[in-house]
């Protein structure tokens, strides 16, 4: 854990956001987000909205952001399928063919990046580019694996192998999908998407930033991507992670601070002090005690999962959820 003395949207003059489950789900907007991201702007921080999504343009994602509360332009938005783009255009010439497999989020990508999207192995592309799309059709994916066969590279906008069913269960991502086009040449995609370094590139690029904070739900994609990145990250709990999640995170997957939301953009957030084996902060210390985690105190319930984190996070080991349980219980955190 890190501290921060003054706020964070003070501290760092870009937000690099993720949306859904943290600026909104599905299509509602979630609690909080639209009055702290709008405080935080007031306060100087310039706001991206980064996604794993390559089927939406910017201009439909800024959209739905401005009809959440959120107000934003295309070129506050950086999707996968930019990074995408970007990669296949720093090795391919002006002009290159590259065959779609995904929808119109990626083709106007490449148009962007002055690439030329195609439909069939016959015209013989010098890439692939997969991107989900609900419509993606056995045909394209078959031209697909023609073209990866004939030699074109191949790269994936992002490895999610599943999505938000939608109040069921997960359904099938960009990830599954590419497992058709790999399995049947034996190729494995170049992915551009989080958590690998492309597209946190691609947003460090578009927005110039100079200090980006991460902020996500998803520790394996948010919070990893940071990581690999070099960049600090804030894991809010609108979205999939729950607490108990967070505390059994190997390292690569552990964040510089936490929140319940976007409210904590604008808040400094206190120092985890160690005091011969014990992690206080705030009311609250955490202390091992055998293969337990004693907590006692009292205080921002926050502040308790803080210290609990502290004493997770003690070395490189992964602890048993288990050691944990009775804390939590205590902080009531839902």
């Amino acid at each position: 854990m890190r501290s921060c003395d003054r706020p964070l949207c003070e501290a760092y003059d870009v937000a690099l956001l993720d949306l859904d489950g943290v600026v909104y789900i599905g299509h509602r907007p979630v609690p909080a987000a639209a009055e702290s991201l709008a405080k935080a702007r007031a306060a100087g921080q310039r706001l991206a909205f980064v996604t794993n999504n390559a089927s939406r343009t910017p201009s439909a994602v800024a959209a739905l952001l401005t009809d959440v509360g959120v107000p934003a332009r295309a070129e506050d938005v950086v999707t996968s399928a930019q990074a995408a783009a970007r990669l296949l255009s720093e090795r391919l010439p002006q002009g290159a063919k590259v065959l779609v497999v995904g929808g119109m989020g990626l083709r106007h990508a490449l148009y962007a990046r002055g690439l030329r999207p195609v439909s069939t192995a016959a015209e013989e592309p010098a890439a692939v580019a997969q991107g989900y799309d609900p419509g993606l059709s056995y045909g394209l994916l078959a031209e697909g694996a023609a073209a990866v066969r004939n030699g074109a590279l191949f790269v994936g906008s992002n490895g999610d192998l599943t999505i938000p069913g939608g109040g069921g269960p997960p359904k099938p991502g960009n990830g599954s999908l590419l497992k058709v086009i790999g399995a049947a040449t034996g190729v494995e995609p170049i992915v551009t998407g989080k958590p690998e370094r492309p597209l946190h590139r691609e947003s460090v690029i578009r927005t110039e930033a100079r200090r980006p904070l991460v902020v996500g739900d998803r520790l394996d994609t948010d919070i990893e991507g940071a990581h690999n990145g070099g960049s600090d990250s804030l894991l809010v709990f609108t979205g999939v992670t729950e607490p108990m999640t967070a505390l059994t995170a190997p390292p690569h997957q552990r964040p510089a601070y936490l929140a319940p939301d976007l409210s904590g953009l604008l808040v400094p957030h206190p120092e985890v002090r160690e005091e011969q084996g014990r992690f206080l902060c705030g009311g609250w210390t955490a202390q091992w005690d055998g293969g337990q985690v004693e907590l006692t105190g009292e205080g921002d319930a926050y502040d308790g999962l803080r210290a609990l984190c502290a004493a997770a996070w003690r070395d490189g080991t992964v602890p048993e959820a288990s050691a944990f349980e009775r804390s939590l219980q205590r902080l009531d955190l839902g």
